[in-house]
Order: structure tokens, then C-alpha cells, then sequence
């Protein structure tokens, strides 16, 4: 893994300005959201968006991005445990390089692997005793927000 990237550099004057993330859990049907800030260090899910068609999936993507003012963008990199992309791997470095390409922002790849089963399994730690389930929709949100606070936790280099 590359050394970690420094946050922003604080200005004269000592104080450092807090950067807006928002963080994505890409898949070829949903993608899940979050929004998380340098300030806090947390991550929230937001939201998932549903379009297949990339035409509609790019505008409410700029949607989100106009709602947020995010100065960074982060996209989880789904592999084998080994480091091995999967089938779906080069689709997620599509996905990253169109949203540097056509919203301008510096986009970050983190390790997404088990993202998904993480978010289920805090879902059913928080459910304990009641007899529903998150949705998909749920759960891909929440995978986003794991991914946003490893990002957080540990910056990488924006794409080139």
C-alpha cells in the first residue's frame, strides 16, 4: 500500500481547512454513497443511486455532487483477498477515471474487499432482538461509508 497521503496543509495562520468527501460503493446495479469530512474524520451513508444506464447514473451523481460541494472524491476497489482484481474490478477504475474526467475533483481508489459483508454485519449487530433486515440499498450505503472512513483513516494518492 502506498505511504498515506497528507491531509491538506494547514494555511498561515495555523488553522486547517476541512474537506468535504464523498465516498462510493460501486456496483454495476447500486451505488452506495456517504459523505464524510477531514474535520471529524467520520463517515455517514447518504444514499444509493440506482441507474443501470450511465447517462442517468453521471446525472445523479452530479446531482449529489452539486447537494455536497465535495473536494474529494473516494471509490472503493473491489479485489480478491489476495490483491487479484475481480471481473468487476476494471468497471469500478472505469467508474473512478469518468468521475475525475466529468466532475473535475481528485478521485481516490481504496481496498473495498469485505466492505459489503461489514455493513451487514453491523446491521445485524445493531438489529439484535428485532426481526427485519437492511435493505441492499442500506447495506451499499453503509459498504460506502466503511470505504469513506478507511480512506479517512489512512489517505491514498489521488489517480493520475
Amino acid at each position: 500500500m502506498p505511504d498515506p497521503l497528507p491531509l491538506p496543509h494547514p494555511p498561515s495562520g495555523g488553522v486547517t481547512r476541512a474537506e468535504t468527501i464523498l465516498g462510493f460503493d460501486f456496483g454495476e446495479r447500486r451505488i452506495g454513497v456517504a459523505v464524510g469530512n477531514t474535520l471529524t474524520g467520520g463517515a455517514s451513508p447518504v444514499t444509493i443511486i440506482q441507474a443501470t444506464e450511465s447517462q442517468l447514473r453521471f446525472a445523479q451523481l452530479g446531482q449529489l455532487i452539486a447537494q455536497w460541494c465535495p473536494d474529494r472524491l473516494v471509490v472503493g476497489r473491489p479485489t480478491h483477498s489476495d490483491g487479484k482484481p475481480l471481473p468487476v474490478t476494471a468497471r469500478c477504475e472505469r467508474f473512478a477515471r469518468q468521475l475525475q474526467g466529468r466532475f473535475g475533483k481528485p478521485v481516490h481508489l481504496v481496498d473495498e474487499n469485505y466492505s459489503t459483508t461489514s455493513a451487514r454485519a453491523l446491521d445485524d449487530e445493531a438489529r439484535t432482538g428485532y426481526r427485519g433486515r437492511a435493505s441492499r440499498e442500506d447495506e451499499d450505503a453503509a459498504a460506502a461509508a466503511i470505504v469513506l472512513q478507511q480512506w479517512l483513516d489512512q489517505p491514498t494518492p489521488a489517480l493520475s
